[in-house]
């Protein structure tokens, strides 16, 4: 008889301990969704990289911009097409 109690007794708390491991590994907030938020933040770590690099260039150019004449005299004639005046603009097409 006391084996049998025994018996009972190791067979729920393996059953418990089987149930708790279940809930630990794949329900919500378990490890399983521990590591895949970690992946996740990798990756989104690595995009705010890329766009801190992006918005550093940016700011870069901007305050380059505002510092030299040369340089919006530069980016004026390259990207706007503009001219001094009294200059001559000759385009040439191949």
């Amino acid at each position: 008889m006391p084996t049998l109690r025994l018996n009972f007794i190791v067979l729920i708390l393996l059953l418990l301990f089987f149930f708790l491991q279940y809930r630990l590994w794949f329900e919500a907030g378990g490890i399983r969704d521990s590591w895949r938020l970690k992946k996740a933040l990798a990756l989104q770590e690595q995009e705010n990289d890329k766009y801190k690099k992006q918005n550093d260039e940016l700011v870069f150019q901007v305050e380059r911009l505002q510092k030299s004449d040369e340089a919006t005299e530069s980016r004026a004639r390259n990207e706007l097409g503009m001219i001094k005046k009294d200059e001559i603009f000759y385009q040439i097409v191949k």
